[in-house]
């Protein structure tokens, strides 16, 4: 028996170091979805049940599966994607990027041990990279640096390079540098190899390809023009002489980023970049408990933590899926987990993997991995899973919305079916859901108007509800924290502005700014918090 479990956990500890859970963060438009697909693509295949299977271009993915995203060309839900390289097994996190979806970004990050940046090579960084950076260095997510689009005109690359040291706080370690960019480009000197990698021109693409050439090959001036070639060399062993070389312990401190170049859209760079996520990325690491245990990669119990759930992904049968992020042990179809809040068993029979929107029955899993389990409505973002039931996992917060709005339907008849969408919808994170203890309507809380569109719009292809939002006589919304008798004072005191959200946390919505300061100054007992924990 004992050789049998030390057996086992071996094999628990060896698969858990093989995963590679990333997220992928940028500014709309730095070609983050570009380089999702095609990183897939470089892959080449999926796990199938323990095997893999390689994907033909009749099934070519799509991170992006909303008809809001497709046609506005931008990612509003974080999706989850799973693929093999070099002996790895990664989890690719793909989250949304536009600011109005901070939130769900910010709870995606929490399944994350790594982050890829992208930045625009002609615009560097940009306020909503600036902001999902801020998330990354929350949790303490090391960060590898991809500058994308060399194929167009880039700005000056030691000035991207300082962004990154001066806005970041982060020191960036090159390890290529790239010939030219636009027209010119030609490709990138590995700064700690002797190769140059060859970029492929279009017009080149019925020819053999070479990839790659020795950098001091006297052939290489075939491949770059004289003076991108001068410049090249000039400016890559200063960067040799500039830039501290890699660390891979600073690295995981958070301190350093490798920084790579290339062009999702023409391929160039993936597999390079995929190879560094490989080496450098890390495994699953000990994650804490509320109760201050560590709960680690290679534990014999299986645990877990919902950090995002998706309703309709396949319209034809109103599914409901959690994504769950296992911390420990390993997983086999057919488990019965519970749940920390309830201790409510779960029996997992139909767990999944994703890649974008296809899906696989998976038999197995270890910690790192996501797996989607299917469930009606039991289980929600931040809930614990585990055997035993008893491990709740340190919490993902909520944040004050900026906007509110009034919830109705046009169809009067049809009240308690848009309540139970917008608590379907609040429950999945897509937006805040505020019941006010006097009245019937609902408050909607987001953090910018395109999260309401996206509301407004699922309801009605999922739902088949027209639903209006209307401004509501509130602009802001906080939670209260203190003495349970002073928060029910203050809420006597306040009926007509008090409420509770979804879990029944009491909730102060006020007219403005002014009238926040006015009562933390009236009620000095209670706090107005701009954030809200759940345990998970």
């Amino acid at each position: 028996m004992t050789q049998t479990m030390t057996q086992s956990a071996s094999k628990v500890e060896r698969e858990a170091a093989r995963r590679r859970t990333f997220a992928i963060i940028s500014h709309p438009d730095a070609g983050k979805t570009t380089l999702t697909e095609n990183m897939l693509s470089a892959a080449g295949a999926i796990r199938l049940a323990g095997a893999v299977r390689a994907r033909g271009e009749q099934r070519r993915t799509r991170s992006d599966w909303m008809k809001i995203e497709r046609e506005r060309g931008i990612s509003v839900s974080a999706s989850v994607m799973t693929f093999e390289h070099r002996d790895c097994m990664f989890n690719l996190l793909d989250t949304p990027g536009h600011e109005d979806f901070s939130e769900d970004t910010y709870r995606t990050v929490t399944a994350a041990d790594a982050a890829i940046m992208v930045l625009d090579a002609a615009r560097g960084i940009e306020p909503q990279t600036l902001k999902l950076f801020e998330v990354c260095r929350l949790r303490g997510i090391p960060i590898l640096t991809f500058i994308n689009k060399m194929d167009r005109e880039a700005e000056d690359i030691f000035a991207l390079l300082d962004q990154i040291q001066d806005q970041l706080a982060l020191d960036a370690s090159p390890q290529q540098w790239p010939a030219g960019s636009g027209a010119r480009f030609a490709g990138v000197r590995e700064l700690r190899g002797e190769d140059f990698l060859i970029y492929p021109r279009a017009q080149d693409d019925d020819a053999p390809k070479r990839e790659r050439i020795a950098f001091d090959d006297a052939q290489l001036s075939e491949f770059i023009e004289p003076d991108t070639l001068m410049q090249l060399r000039e400016e890559s062993e200063i960067a040799l002489e500039g830039y501290p070389e890699f660390d891979r312990q600073a690295f995981l401190d958070g301190d350093m980023t490798p920084v790579y170049f290339g062009s999702a859209l023409r391929k160039f760079g993936i597999n390079q970049l995929l190879d560094a996520l490989a080496e450098y990325s890390p495994p699953p690491a000990p994650v804490e408990t509320e109760s201050g245990e560590t709960v680690a990669p290679g534990d014999d119990e299986v645990s877990g933590f919902v950090f995002k759930v998706q309703a309709n992904m396949d319209p034809n049968h109103r599914d409901r899926v959690a994504f769950m992020r296992l911390c420990s042990g390993e997983f086999k179809r057919g488990m019965k987990l519970r749940t920390a809040t309830s201790a409510r068993q779960i029996t997992v029979s139909s767990p999944i993997l994703f890649f974008a929107q296809d899906r696989e029955i998976v038999d197995e899993a270890y910690a790192g991995d996501v797996i989607g389990v299917p469930n009606h409505g039991v289980l929600r973002v931040g809930d614990s899973l585990s055997e035993n039931g008893k491990l709740r996992f340190v919490g993902i917060p909520n944040f004050a919305p900026e906007i509110l709005r009034r919830a109705r339907t046009k169809d009067p008849l049809k009240a308690k079916h848009l309540r139970k969408a917008l608590e379907s919808l609040a429950e999945e994170g897509v937006t805040q859901l505020f019941k006010p203890a006097l009245g019937a309507e609902l408050i909607v809380g987001a953090v910018g108007p395109l999260q309401i569109d996206v509301m407004a719009e699922r309801i009605e292809a999922e739902y088949g509800l027209e639903v209006v939002f209307e401004q509501p006589a509130y602009t802001t919304a906080r939670w209260l924290g203190g003495a349970e008798a002073d928060i029910e004072n203050f809420l006597d005191r306040n009926k007509s502005q008090a409420a509770e959200d979804l879990d029944g946390s009491p909730v102060y919505l006020a007219k403005n700014a002014w009238e926040i300061s006015y009562a933390e100054e009236k009620f000095p007992k209670i706090t107005f918090l701009k954030a809200k924990e759940r345990v998970l």
